[in-house]
């Protein structure tokens, strides 16, 4: 069995599912509140953004349900973070503008 098996296999379904639909929660949380603070209109009205949780090893956990598209960029953006050798504890919050809405910024 892989190291992955046996965390999963010691969660019962019951707690797994709860845990799951927290973590989904509060990346839905996160947009509404990147949405709701934003000035760009790309943002604030068409929702053109993505948020997600990732764990201490870049593996992303959870994400709320605003354009996926972007999830795809995020992995390499919270690798770089990861090659910072971030200290237990920390916490990092991105923002990758990526030459596509300047005014995003």
């Amino acid at each position: 069995m892989t190291d992955a098996t046996d965390a999963t296999d010691a969660i019962d379904p019951v707690t797994l599912e709860v845990l799951r639909n927290q973590l989904e929660s509060v990346a839905e949380e996160m947009g509404q509140t990147l949405i709701r603070g934003a000035y760009s209109p790309n943002i604030k009205e068409r929702r053109d953004c993505s948020t997600a949780l990732f764990d201490a090893e870049g593996r992303m956990i959870a994400q709320a349900e605003h354009i996926p598209v972007h999830l795809g960029a995020m992995p390499a953006a919270v690798d770089a973070v990861r090659d910072c050798e971030p200290e237990p504890g920390d916490v990092f919050v991105l923002n990758d503008l990526s030459l596509i809405h300047i005014s995003d910024g």
